[in-house]
This record gives structure tokens, C-alpha cells and sequence, in this order.
């Protein structure tokens, strides 16, 4: 089925023209990678990481099909860690493929639809956040799922990650200057540059532009740490409530753009901020890791975002997410180690849509 909002967006869009779905639009699969490697990872994380990269795919499974990339030598464990295959409500498959780390947001391609019924797969030439990290194989992974998922590719001549991209469906698009408009993925661009392609290959009609960071972790800022569309007209912010921390003032920064800005329509925003933890899991180290609740995934039928430990922070997140989300299930995992790694659930995850 179609939802409203999709379906006004056909109306509005030139014929054959391609745009990115809400991430709450229905999916056919969500797409993952299963690898923890020794290269990049420490020893101490990645037994760890392994088991919650197979508790967040065995929770999607409750609700859609989950495609999982896992190299030769892991396939073994990953079956071992999802006790098997044909357990879940909906199929988890794996799929052979070398990658470099497990973050199928940003290695993963962007998949876009549009009114003929068509679906196609932006691949925005992963280059390793700006070559801060080994990538060769990672470069790799968002023609390798096209292919597999049996769409065409659209090339483009920008360097991004998705999680630089987070849009409402209706054409308005939230983003940070530190990652995109940043010498290390698209030097000697112009902000109208980008806009203009990013417009073009995703279907927006206004980009919000959040200043972000550059250099206080790998992405340079991604959004999917920062803001969420919830819906049409609701974004989720997030809030850092550590004085000491970088993102203290940005995230405040964030919230006050958001708070004047309107979406393509000219309709302002309802803002629901969710504050960051004040107590989180050490065991895995804390130098990257990404303390927050706005990269949760939205699945069909649920919300899978994670807790810390945190009892206090934990429930007022959930509780808030539950109240925005009154029609879906929500999953609360611990993901310490891959936060340990500076991500969430979020970046781990790559939705593609249903036609």
C-alpha cells in the first residue's frame, strides 16, 4: 500500500523522476553487514560486537526480511549466533561478500523509487569518511547489494555517507555541512553544487543545513547522530547534556536552526528532544563512543533503538519514542560495543524500500 505522504510526493514529482521514501515507508528488506574485524576493531570488542550485530538483525527479523553480508570466515559464527536460519519470522539471509568494517548506512547504497514504480540505488562512492579508515573492499559493498537486490545503479559524482542524508519523504531533507561540504569527500564544490544534486538524485525541493563538526570523529558529524524525521513535520533531535563534551553547543545549535526552520512546504517543525545518557557500559572502551538515542531504525511495525543502562535516560527515550510512534513495537537493545565504536543501530542498518 501506499502511504498518503508517498503518494502526494508522486503527484508532485516530474514524471520518472527518482526520490528517496521516509525511512517509516514499508520495506521489502533491511540490509546489514556482519563483520567485526581485528584490523580496525580491539580484541576486547569484537566478540561482543559480533553477538549484537546478530541481536539487531534477529529483531528486524521479527518484522521484515533482513539480507546480511558476512565474509567466509565469519559465517560460521554468524550462524551460531542467530541459532540458525530458519528460526525467525521472516527469513535472514546471508550472503557472501570481503568488507572492511560493519556500517552498511554508509558502505550500503541510497535506494530511491519513483512514480512509473521503479526502483534504482545511488551509490555516493564511499571513500572511508573522508580516507580516515581502510575502505578498499567497503567501496564495494553499494554495487555488490544493487546488484543482488536486482535494480539499477545511479552513479554520482558526490562523496557522501546515508548517514549524512536523513528526509521527510515529502522533499525536505535535513543535513550536515561538516561531512558533505567537507574538502576530505567533494573538494572545490559549492554548497549550490551539492544541492543541486543531491535534489536531483534523491527528489528534494529544500535541504536544512546543520553546521555539525569537523575532526571530533570519523564522519565529520553525521545527521543520523543529530536529527530524525519522525514523520512529515516531527523531528527527533537529540540533546547533549555532558558540558564537556564537543557536542554540547552543538546539538544546542541544532535544536535553534530546527526550531526556525520550515520544511519545503513552509510548515515548521514539532521538535521532540531526546538528552543524551549521562551513565553508559566502559567495558569497551568510551574514547568513540556514540552516547544517544536518535539513531534508532524504523522497521515495518517497530522501532529498534538502543539503552545503555542508563535507567533514568533509558525510559524517558523509549517512552518518547513509544508516544511518537504509537503504531509500532519498540525494541530496546544494548549495543554498547558497537557504540563503543562510534555507531548505533541506525548506521549498521540500510533500509530498501517496497514499490
Amino acid at each position: 500500500m501506499i502511504s498518503s505522504s508517498r503518494a502526494e510526493l508522486y503527484s508532485t514529482v516530474a514524471e520518472g523522476s527518482w526520490f528517496m521514501p521516509e525511512e517509516g515507508e514499508v520495506h521489502q528488506r533491511t540490509w546489514m553487514s556482519f563483520i567485526a574485524s581485528y584490523d580496525i576493531w580491539e580484541e576486547r570488542q569484537v566478540p561482543q560486537v559480533q553477538r549484537e550485530l546478530a541481536a539487531i538483525a534477529e529483531t528486524i527479523a521479527r518484522y521484515e526480511p533482513v539480507s546480511l553480508l558476512v565474509s567466509r570466515q565469519d559465517h560460521k559464527i554468524a550462524v551460531e549466533l542467530l541459532g540458525g536460519l530458519d528460526k525467525h519470522a521472516h527469513p535472514i539471509d546471508l550472503i557472501e561478500f570481503k568488507m572492511n568494517d560493519l556500517w552498511m548506512r554508509d558502505t550500503g547504497p541510497v535506494f530511491v523509487v519513483n512514480n512509473n514504480g521503479q526502483k534504482a540505488a545511488v551509490n555516493f562512492n564511499f571513500n572511508g569518511w573522508g580516507e580516515d579508515q581502510a575502505f578498499e573492499f567497503d567501496a564495494e559493498v553499494a554495487d555488490f547489494v544493487t546488484k543482488r537486490a536486482g535494480v539499477n545503479s545511479i552513479k554520482s559524482s558526490l562523496v557522501l555517507e546515508g548517514g549524512c542524508i536523513e528526509v521527510d519523504g515529502q522533499g525536505t531533507a535535513i543535513m550536515t555541512e561538516s561531512c558533505i561540504l567537507n574538502d576530505n569527500r567533494n573538494p572545490g564544490k559549492e554548497k549550490d553544487q551539492v544541492e543541486a544534486e543531491l535534489k536531483r538524485l534523491l527528489g528534494l525541493k529544500k535541504i536544512i543545513w546543520l553546521k555539525g563538526i569537523k575532526g571530533k570523529d570519523i564522519t565529520d558529524g553525521h545527521t543520523d547522530f543529530y536529527a530524525r524525521f519522525a514523520r512529515p513535520g516531527v523531528v527527533v533531535v537529540s540533546r547533549d547534556i555532558d558540558e564537556s563534551s564537543h557536542d554540547y553547543k552543538v546539538t544546542r545549535d541544532n535544536i535553534e536552526v530546527l526550531k526556525s526552520a520550515t520544511d519545503a512546504e513552509g510548515n515548521a517543525f514539532k521538535i521532540v528532544i531526546l538528552d543524551t545518557p549521562w551513565e553508559i557500559n566502559t567495558k569497551y572502551g568510551t574514547k568513540d563512543f556514540a552516547a544517544g538515542y536518535v539513531g534508532y531504525y524504523v522497521c515495518n511495525g517497530a522501532i529498534i533503538m538502543q539503552k545503555f543502562g542508563d535507567e533514568h535516560a533509558d525510559s524517558a527515550a523509549k517512552n518518547k519514542l513509544a508516544k511518537i510512534f504509537p503504531n509500532h513495537h519498540i525494541e530496546q537493545l544494548s549495543i554498547d560495543a558497537i557504540a563503543s565504536g562510534g555507531g548505533s543501530i541506525h548506521c549498521a542498518t540500510q533500509q530498501q524500500p517496497e514499490v
